[in-house]
């Protein structure tokens, strides 16, 4: 059903306050739908709708909500109605809430927490941003290694409802040390007298709560995990990151790696809920550096005005120039950025990565200059203006290809991210580079 026939019937439904009917129609609404629909309804009506949801929905609902939306609700609901949404959420998604909510918001919401819960949430918020360790949840099946296949199957019946996910069992010594884990799938077919420990996979992939959490993400797609366990330094596991927080931070970084290849500088907030102010003010200081460094390029051409004097359809062609090093920069970077990201290209692989972005410089300026040369030729009548054109084109082009490999690669190797190399600075970068060689070959073509 789409989305604005949902709506139409919801506003349909409380105008005219058929409330069973519309209790009726919300449970067939999925959860991860009911974000845009708030988005279109007042908050009055948002109150309202959540109410008549069952509790364990209302949970499933609240953790797909933007921050926003939380903390209307939050504000809005009695303590009776926090703390039931407070027992159904997961460890994890109830730790994201208390790191996004305002002061007074959390002071609310903790009073509302159960008191184990108050301090599984004060450990997780301890580790530091960005770890695997603040994505992790708690909540998870142990199994011992000597107990049967039909032990662990009325483990898994009895604690099963409350955890994140039942798929992978794991496998702890006495002092929580990780043996191995168990798929739900070995269990029901393994006969139910064999034990744990003669089925459990002991190679186990796991993480160390530090461990940086896109870097876990990656391994979520190397290793097709549905689920990682996270250990402490002691090689006891604490908890597990499951697939859906490992999807949310790979949009997370993917967003933020688009934004920082932007030039602008990285927001929490979506485009439309970040005020013009903050737009303005996360853009703007990249473009003053961008527009500053730029200045260089002004310069070296101020330099060679006497070049510019003795042949002004020099100037004609600068555009075209700079505009095809920026462009063959950006591929480059682009590529190179991809593969750091994939783990296909490595700080080691530079001068192999140099090599491939030479030859293909060289093949790319040679096809480029020869199409210009014959242009400049037909329409000027000039071969020695095509000579420089043509020169200079096969020149910047392997320069901007060097350079959008080298300096991704080297921010990489320097702890830093390689997307802040991406379009802008590359570009501004070969302007100054391409006009520099331009009016070199320029000079020395024509003896001025």
């Amino acid at each position: 059903m789409e989305k604005e026939v949902i709506i139409e019937k919801l506003s349909s439904l409380i105008e005219n306050k058929r409330i069973s009917d519309l209790r009726e129609f919300l449970e067939n609404i999925n959860s991860a739908d009911f974000p845009s629909i708030f988005e279109q309804i007042d908050d009055d009506k948002i109150i309202m709708v959540y109410r008549l949801l069952a509790k364990e929905k209302a949970a499933e609902v609240f953790v797909e909500l933007d921050h926003d939306n939380q903390e209307t609700l939050i504000n809005c609901l009695t303590d009776k109605e926090i703390k039931n949404v407070m027992n159904e959420l997961y460890m994890d998604d109830a730790t994201d809430l208390i790191e996004e909510m305002p002061a007074s918001v959390v002071k609310r919401i903790l009073a509302n927490t159960k008191p184990e819960n108050r301090k599984i949430i004060n450990e997780l918020l301890k580790y530091p941003d960005d770890t695997a360790g603040t994505i992790m949840t708690t909540e998870f099946i142990d199994l011992k290694e000597n107990i049967t296949v039909e032990k662990a199957f009325q483990i898994i019946k009895q604690r099963g409802l409350r955890k994140e996910t039942v798929y992978n069992c794991y496998v702890l010594s006495v002092d929580r040390k990780l043996l191995g884990i168990i798929d739900i799938k070995d269990l029901l077919i393994a006969d139910r007298e064999e034990l744990v420990k003669d089925i459990m996979e002991t190679n186990v992939i796991k993480v160390h709560t530090l461990e940086d959490q896109e870097e876990v993400t990656k391994m979520f797609d190397k290793y097709d995990c549905v689920a990682i366990p996270v250990v402490d330094k002691e090689d006891r596991l604490v908890g597990i990151i499951t697939i859906d927080d490992a999807i949310d931070v790979l949009q997370e970084e993917t967003m933020e790696d688009f934004e920082k290849m932007a030039a602008i500088t990285p927001t929490d907030d979506t485009y439309f809920k970040t005020s013009v102010l903050k737009h303005s003010k996360n853009r703007i200081l990249w473009l003053l550096i961008l527009m500053f460094t730029s200045i260089i390029t002004g310069t070296i051409i101020e330099n060679f005005q006497s070049t510019i004097s003795s042949l002004p359809l020099l100037v004609a062609f600068i555009p075209l120039i700079m505009g095809t090093g920026g462009n063959c920069g950006s591929q480059s970077s682009t590529l190179i950025i991809r593969g750091l990201a994939t783990d296909e290209i490595s700080t080691k692989d530079i001068l192999k990565a140099m090599w491939k972005e030479l030859r293909v410089g060289l093949i790319v300026g040679i096809v480029l200059a020869i199409a210009n040369a014959l242009r400049i030729i037909i329409q000027y009548k000039d071969f020695y203006i095509a000579v420089v054109v043509g020169g200079t084109l096969i020149c910047t082009v392997i320069i901007a290809k060097l350079l959008g490999c080298i300096l991704p690669i080297l921010a990489k190797k320097l702890k830093l991210d390689p997307a802040i190399m991406a379009s802008p600075l590359i570009t501004t970068i070969v302007d100054t580079v391409s006009v520099l060689v331009f009016f070199n070959i320029s000079t020395f073509i024509f003896h001025i």
